[in-house]
This record gives C-alpha cells, structure tokens and sequence, in this order.
C-alpha cells in the first residue's frame, strides 16, 4: 500500500476589515450621541406630560397658554362684573334727506326779467320778491279794464233813471209796458257788463303783481339759472330759481316689515321716538328730530317699509338728497342685566361667558342674549347681577383653567434647590 502523504493542514484565510478613518469613528460617536439624546429628550416629555395631567400644553385642558392645576403659568385675562343698566332698543336704517317742499319758481306772466332780487343760496321767506318782469304792459292793460268799468257803470246809472221815468209813465198810463219791460232789460245787461268789467280789471290788476316773482315757499334758493334782461314765458319750466325748504327737512328711510311693529306699538300709546341721523361712518350726530310717520303700504318685491323723520336742521348740516344713517330710538328696556361685547362669545349652537370663580379658576356659562346697544349687551338668562366674567384673554381658555388678574404679585419662586443653594452659599 503506498504511503499518501499527508495532507497539508487547512490554513483559514483571515478576512480582516479595513480599518476605520479617524473621521468615520468620530462621525459614528455623534450620531450615537444624538439618538440617545432625542431618546432622552422624549422620554422626559412624556413623563412631564403624564404628571402636568391636562394643564400642560398637550392635556386635554390645557390650550395653548391656558393654565390649569398644577400645570403651566396661569393666564392673565380682564374681567367686569354685570351690572344694571337702561338699554335703548335702536332700529337703524340708511335713510335720503328729502326738502319738505321744492318749489321751481316760474312766473306767471311773459316778459323781460327787469330786476333780479336775491342771491345764491340766499334764505328766503314765502312771499319775498324774487325777480320782476317789465311791468308798463301790464299797467297799461289795468287802465284800459278800469276805463272800460267806469264807461259802462255811467250807462246803467243813465239806465235806471230811464226806468224810473218809465215806471212812472206807466202808473200813469203814459207809456206801453212793452217799451218799459224793455229798458228794465237794458239795466239788466249793463249790470252784468259791469261784473265783466270788474272781473276784466281784478284780472289785469293780479297780472300786474304777477310781475313781481315771489317765493311761494320758506327755503334757500339754488343756482340762479335766469338773468336781468333775458325774456321769460309763463310757466316756463325752468323758472327764475329753485327753492328748496330744508328747515325743517325729513329724512325718508325704510326698514324690514318686521320692525314696523314695534314702531306701530309706540305710535299706538302715543309715544314720541326720537330719531337721530349720523354721517357715513355712523360716528357724528348731523341732527336729531322725531319719527313722523310709516306709509300706508308694504313693499312686496324686498319686504319693506318706507317711513319718515323729522329733523329741525338748524345748523343746516343735512342738505337734499344726502345719504344719512338714521337710527329711531323704539323702546328703553329698564333696569336690564348687561355685560360689555367683548364678554359674550359664540358657540355652533349657543352663546356664552366664561364666568370667574373666587378661586381664581373659570367656567363656561350659557347664556341668552337681548338688546345690544350703547357698548352693553343684555343677558336675559344664565347671568346674575355682580357675577364677574372673562372680558379679555378667553380665547385661550378652557373649562377649569385657572387665571390671574393684572392686579395679581406673581407666584413666589419654591423654596427647593434654590433655597438650598442660597443657604449653602451663606
């Protein structure tokens, strides 16, 4: 048997790694570093939220600034009590300020203007002259009627002494009562020529005051649109000058059909409402007056009402056509419960305030409202006189939360390791 040789002992190849850099080992510390770190970081933010319960920033009490027991700084907020108050009840509406009277003065009579007697925007008064037309046609015209009077009033007094002396002749059977019959006729006529001749000379007469224009109504005059010489007709629609009444003016509004009620009600138990009328920004009070009156019908395209207010306007401070916002002040609820606007915040289904406890914590309270008006708003349920409410800070609040007050020291510092510390130190 032939000796094999022995086999040579199996050598294992060393597969050594390539040795790291520097830099690699380094970089390999780091982000070992950093994911302890973000581990630690989690683990401590979990535990300080499970023991801070819902008062920190993510518990199920503790919005976002809002303190709770035992977690987080209290928030500051404003407060005000509830107190009594008269509230009017307001129904505002826009509203045109409309002249009470606009008058186009025309004349009456044709002819060249002679004089021109007033000024634009002039304040004039009912019967002050405006401008006079040439009046000699007119005059002459009267004459000729007061002629033709006086003519025809000496024939029928020539008339009836003819029938004075017929009436005797005929008592004495001197003359046929055909011929006296006849001149009692012509008495007759001239009797009624002479009423012609007076109406003839009253109408030449008023034609000749016609030649003076005067305003028909109280008011202030606008642009003049005729001038001294210029030839005018009677009834010429453009006229001398416009006057427009604006002391006192009115001011035309309308309001929705359900307001007119309530205005009714008042009108009804003879009540006055005030009316107020303010510029564009509802911030200046142009002029105040009284409600005068609603029309007689409603308005079927929009639901409305149209109405009217009286204002004196005595600084002229409303002018024709101006839109103003008028506010008619209804009714005055007495002795109501009322918080500020900022107090009362809305929910999707109700209204409510956030109602401060003595121990400084709050509490969400329902609540019905009513008139708002003058910076107050009625609460006429769920709101007790003297309770205080939350005015500023509530949106970061919560059911519990607890608060602080402007007038409030801040908490005292704990008495722990700094305490502790300050003692080592002393």
């Amino acid at each position: 048997m032939t000796d094999t040789p022995p086999a040579a002992p199996h050598t294992p190849i060393d597969h050594d790694p390539r040795p790291l850099s520097r830099r690699g080992k380094r970089l390999s510390w780091v982000l070992g570093l950093g994911v302890l770190l973000l581990i630690a970081l989690g683990a401590y933010w979990l535990a300080h939220r499970d023991a801070g319960g819902a008062g920190g920033p993510g518990g199920p009490g503790g919005g976002f600034g809002g303190g709770r027991r035992g977690g987080g700084q209290p928030t500051t907020v404003g407060t005000t009590k509830a107190v009594r108050a008269d509230l009017p009840v307001m129904v505002e509406a826009l509203g045109t300020v409309t002249p009470m009277a606009t008058a186009t003065v025309s004349p009456q009579v044709s002819g060249t203007i002679t004089d021109i007697r007033f000024r634009e925007g002039q304040m004039v008064r009912k019967g002050d002259v405006l401008a006079v037309i040439e009046q000699r046609p007119y005059r002459a015209a009267l004459l000729q009627a007061q002629g033709a009077l006086e003519r025809d009033q000496a024939q029928l007094a020539n008339a009836r002494l003819l029938l004075k002396r017929y009436d005797t002749l005929l008592a004495l059977d001197s003359v046929a009562r055909q011929d006296r019959d006849t001149q009692a006729a012509t008495v007759r006529q001239l009797e009624g020529t002479i009423a012609a001749d007076r109406g003839a000379v009253e109408a030449a007469r008023v034609n000749l005051q016609f030649t003076e224009v005067r305003a028909p109504v109280d008011g202030r005059v606008g642009l003049r649109v005729a001038d001294v010489g210029n030839y005018i007709g009677a009834g010429a629609t453009t006229g001398v000058a416009v006057v427009t009444t604006i002391q006192p003016i009115d001011v035309a509004f309308t309001i929705p059909q359900q307001q007119a009620p309530a205005i009714q009600r008042r009108i009804a138990a003879g009540a006055a409402i005030p009316a107020v009328a303010l510029d564009q920004t509802r911030t200046t009070t142009l002029d105040t007056g009284r409600f005068s009156t609603l029309d007689n019908r409603v308005d079927t395209t929009t639901g409305t009402i149209k109405g009217k207010a009286r204002m004196a306007n005595p600084r002229l401070t409303l002018y024709p056509n101006q839109f103003v916002n008028l506010r008619l002040m209804v009714d005055t609820v007495r002795d109501a419960v009322t918080v500020p606007p900022s107090a009362v915040r809305q929910s999707q289904d109700h209204s409510y305030v956030w109602l401060l406890k003595p121990d400084r914590t709050v509490t969400e309270r329902k609540v019905t409202t009513g008139v708002n008006a003058d910076g107050k708003v009625q609460i006429t349920d769920g709101l007790a006189l003297g309770e205080t409410v939350i005015t500023d800070g509530g949106d970061r609040l919560t059911e519990g939360a607890t608060v602080r007050l402007p007038g409030d020291k801040p908490a005292a510092p704990g008495a722990g390791g700094g305490g502790r510390r300050h003692r080592r130190a002393g």
